[in-house]
């Protein structure tokens, strides 16, 4: 074994986001990371770059903290039997997303629903997303989804074995809020997060979740508090902005008129670090790759909020709300990075105004754990600039 420590420095940078909602932007131009954590960011001239394994010359681009999907539904490798696509994890690395969490592995074909089958296979899941890590993409997945006669053990066994969240809540059997919040209490007493599905049916076999049964059962995040698809009447997402005290999540896969609703709500409410984005896919709406960009871009061009803070939902909010590792422009964070400019001929003076124009960045490169994993973006418009490795 070598003890030779790995380090990769990015320099020559135009922008850093750092995705921390009190203050997205930081100075500097260099950011140096060893062995798959951030150890140093500021200038170049300040800072110790000798010994580099890894040198990217940045070029001027911005540089975030890699995107986080909070609300997906894989099942197996990168392969998604809903909408027979192969690959769909790949596809939205290159889209700016390094961290993707599983709502819910609710896809798969024969899903177990009794107790020792559903525990079953979320171990599984989240053993086979440990061991492969399709393009580098970390996802946090082994997403139980609760049914009727599950017990305190039964959390506690999932629990040790590596799980940490649950699918969402109504996807299942349990469809009333005191059975829901008791098994929510367990989840959380052994460390397990959980999210409710909010809103009307989204697939055959789901059903209605209103404001009363996402409020009776507490779950740690509103998940697709838009719907997704069809969103809950006004005033519930009112009420549910009001009264949760945890992770407000809209989707790409929701309605946007009510995404509109919930950012301006939390925003009067001074709730903005709540708001987390998700794309709720692979599902009845296909896959997006790009769905985490477009929410950023939509949510900053509509809903009114400059474009560095709109990026703080996409990372940093959602790294708090979940407790990761990931999200943040912070020394000892984990180095997962994207690199972004402006869109070649995009109106705006600059990758930030161009973006609350409405229009997406275009990615040049991905880092994972100081990695590059990915370079030119196939999917989103191309990039002004593109960093380099050097």
């Amino acid at each position: 074994m070598s003890d030779e420590k790995s380090i990769t420095v990015i320099k020559n940078i135009g922008l850093l986001l750092t995705g921390r909602i009190e203050a997205p932007m930081a100075d500097g131009d260099c950011v140096v990371c060893t062995d798959g954590k951030i150890t140093a960011i500021g200038y170049e001239k300040d800072l110790d770059t000798e010994g580099a394994s890894v040198t990217v010359d940045a070029k001027g681009v911005t540089l975030a903290p890699g995107l986080i999907d909070s609300h997906v539904h894989p099942v197996v490798g990168d392969y998604t039997p809903r909408q027979q696509q192969l690959h769909w994890i790949d596809s939205t690395l290159n889209g700016g997303v390094t961290t993707m969490i599983s709502a819910g592995e609710v896809h798969m074909p024969g899903r177990p629903k009794d107790v020792v089958g559903l525990k079953a296979m979320a171990i599984a899941a989240q053993r086979w997303y440990e061991n492969f890590r399709p393009s580098g993409m970390k996802v946090l997945a082994g997403a139980p989804v609760i049914e009727h006669g599950m017990e305190e053990h039964d959390f506690k066994e999932l629990a040790d074995a590596g799980v940490k969240y649950l699918g969402e809540v109504g996807l299942g059997s349990v469809k009333d809020g005191k059975t829901a919040n008791q098994m929510v209490s367990w989840a959380r007493k052994y460390g397990i997060q959980s999210t409710i599905h909010t809103g009307g049916p989204s697939i055959p076999g789901s059903g209605l979740i209103d404001a009363d049964m996402v409020l009776e059962t507490g779950t740690d995040v509103v998940g697709h508090i838009n719907g997704g698809h069809s969103a809950l009447p006004d005033d519930q997402i009112v009420c549910l902005c009001e009264n949760c005290t945890q992770g407000l999540e809209i989707v790409h896969n929701g309605n946007e008129r009510a995404a509109l609703l919930t950012l301006n709500t939390a925003r009067e409410l001074d709730k903005l670090d709540q708001v987390i984005l998700g794309t709720d896919g692979p599902a009845g709406s296909g896959v997006q790759p790009l769905g985490i960009l477009r929410m950023v871009a939509m949510l900053s061009s509509l809903g009114n909020v400059d474009a560095a803070t709109a990026f703080c939902f996409a990372n940093g909010n959602t790294a708090r709300q979940r407790d990761l590792d990931v999200g943040l422009l912070e020394v000892g964070m984990s180095a997962d990075f994207v690199l972004m400019d402006q869109a070649q001929h995009a109106p705006g003076k600059d990758i930030l105004e161009s973006v609350q124009l409405g229009n997406l960045p275009g990615v040049g490169m991905t880092i994972i754990d100081g990695k590059v994993t990915s370079f030119r973006s196939r999917n989103t418009p191309p990039a002004q600039r593109l960093p380099e490795v050097v």
